[in-house]
């Protein structure tokens, strides 16, 4: 007769979401995590393979749960900068008063920590940049289209500042004890707009 798991994978997998977010990739060690997931190593290994493919699974878990908010923001219908300055500003503020700003983003996280040598996390990254490039870039072309945006403008030009930017806010904002640095550069790159 075969066992059934006694731990929910579902959970567990969002505990290491939180532990690898905290604490990072490489500072997190398999006993860390055996011990926060109150599970056993060969439990682990089986529901998820390695610490890698575990990581890689909670930074798509990561993703799932962040895209559907932008998705709403930059799709309502009615004026679109409106929402976009929104998105910028909401971005700012999360990045300086968060209370968990110190943990970051997982994306950019995983793009300093892990992108630069590793393929699939790179790959993965890359997925959620050109989600949100996608999303900036739909939400400018609607704006054009309905005059919102002023002549000449580029909208994908704008999408790509834009996803810079936002993720610049976070890395920043992680680190620097100055809140001002970041709204201030968002107010900066929102003049673009105008």
């Amino acid at each position: 007769m075969a066992r059934t798991k006694e731990f929910d994978p579902d959970a567990a997998l969002q505990s290491a979401l939180e532990l690898f977010w905290r604490r990072g990739y490489e500072a997190t060690s398999l006993a860390d995590l055996v011990e926060h997931l109150g599970i056993g190593r060969a439990s682990l290994y089986a529901t998820f393979g390695s610490k890698h493919e575990l990581y890689l699974r909670a930074l798509d878990r990561y993703g799932q749960t962040q895209n559907p908010r932008l998705t709403r923001e930059l799709s309502r219908p009615g004026p679109v900068l409106p929402a976009v300055r929104a998105v910028v500003r909401r971005f700012a503020a999360e990045a300086t008063a968060d209370p968990t700003r110190e943990e970051g983003c997982l994306v950019v996280n995983t793009a300093v920590e892990l992108a630069p040598h590793d393929r699939a996390a790179a790959r993965r990254v890359e997925q959620s940049w050109d989600h949100l490039e996608t999303l900036l870039h739909s939400a400018l072309v609607r704006a054009e289209a309905q005059g919102e945006l002023p002549a000449g403008r580029d909208p994908l030009a704008l999408a790509r500042t834009l996803l810079v930017l936002l993720q610049g806010l976070r890395v920043v904002g992680k680190a620097s004890a100055d809140p001002a640095r970041v709204r201030d550069a968002a107010e900066q790159a929102l003049t673009l707009l105008d």
